[in-house]
């Protein structure tokens, strides 16, 4: 919940691969205040089955930039391993981004709804509602 003094951040991540929510992606959420500032890792979680991570850590007052970290080479290990026992001359492809960092700047009083669009060889983001 964003303040009058603070930011808030929440995303969800659609796998376009399958055209359904990505479960089980851990995500890592660092903030800044400052362009020159450090990185403070201030937690994380993973999406539920909806492709929505819903307890994101706070942001910190004075936070200007944000960085949310996706790990995706083991939701598509998952994914790849499923398809290899329903089909097992599916050829192992893996994930072209082992990780997706995406960096946006916020400022107080907003709420900050980042969606990812997935698929192992491309992803896609924008600012949500």
């Amino acid at each position: 919940m964003s303040t009058d003094t603070t930011a808030s951040v929440s995303t969800h991540i659609l796998d376009t691969s399958i055209g359904r929510p990505a479960e089980c992606v851990a995500i890592t959420l660092a903030a800044r205040s400052g362009s020159d500032a450090e990185w403070v890792t201030l937690g994380g979680s993973a999406t539920d089955a909806d492709g929505r991570c819903k307890d994101l850590p706070a942001l910190p007052e004075e936070t200007t930039h944000v960085r949310l970290d996706f790990e995706t080479e083991t939701y598509f290990a998952k994914k790849q391993a499923e398809a290899q026992q329903d089909a097992p001359r599916v050829r192992d492809s893996g994930a072209f981004f082992p990780e997706v960092a995406i960096t946006f700047a916020v400022k107080p009083g907003e709420h900050y709804h980042v969606p990812l669009l997935l698929n192992p060889f491309g992803y896609s983001v924008y600012r949500g509602s």
